[in-house]
């Protein structure tokens, strides 16, 4: 996890780390074809995790509540047809069309992330120091008050966080629906009879209500 520098010397202190609580802060992505291998691309993904820990051992005699930065990178190959065609939209840049060959044109990556489950945490020293898979956002540090530091003096906290997630990619295709005309009725409506015995009279009579069925109509065909 990264931390602020002004809390490494909570964690420095620290004997013990429980896991509170995890959620998903943002995911980013990074879509590129597979060379030699068309309609096929490769779908990296950078999650970032507000991790909340208490720590236990330190100065304080209760535990001591603070939030980091966890993050997992993922990669996936799916497959995503291809586009060979020129598509020009509107509001787009007049010196700089759209073409096959340009990123614009990729498909679309979705990634979909349930709710992360908090497992379990722990203190480890620079034997199992972890470095992040890139740098932490701005966006992300402002959160935190200020740039997290990605060396740790002493203790870091390795955390395990279960995650389901549905990952898509999607391209624009053209569908055929068929249309029809609308249609104006001729006929008038007949009003109905509000009498019960004229409506009884127009049900079927249920034969097949007073018969059992034939060999061969059951489920089992006995």
């Amino acid at each position: 996890m990264l931390f602020p520098a002004a809390q490494q010397p909570v964690i420095d202190s620290a004997s013990n780390v429980r896991i509170r609580e995890v959620s998903v802060i943002t995911v980013y992505t990074d879509l590129q074809p597979i060379p030699f291998n068309k309609g096929f691309y490769s779908v990296d993904m950078t999650f970032f995790f507000d991790v909340s820990v208490e720590l236990f051992g330190g100065p304080s005699s209760g535990p001591v509540p603070i939030s980091g930065v966890a993050v997992f990178n993922k990669k996936v190959v799916l497959y995503g047809s291809e586009g060979s065609v020129k598509v020009f939209q509107s509001g787009g840049e007049r010196d700089n069309p759209q073409l096959p060959g340009d990123p614009r044109a990729l498909p679309k990556a979705t990634v979909q992330v349930a709710e992360p489950v908090a497992l379990s945490a722990k203190l480890c020293g620079a034997p199992c120091r972890v470095e992040p898979y890139c740098r932490v956002p701005e966006c992300i540090c402002q959160r935190y008050g200020g740039e997290l530091d990605p060396a740790p003096q002493r203790n870091n906290i390795y955390v395990t966080i279960g995650l389901f997630t549905i990952v898509q990619i999607a391209r624009s295709v053209q569908m055929l629906i068929p249309a029809y005309d609308f249609c104006v009725p001729e006929k008038e409506c007949v009003p109905t009879s509000d009498n019960p015995c004229e409506l009884f009279r127009r049900i079927d009579f249920p034969l097949h209500e007073f018969f059992p069925p034939r060999a061969g109509e059951g489920d089992c065909g006995c």
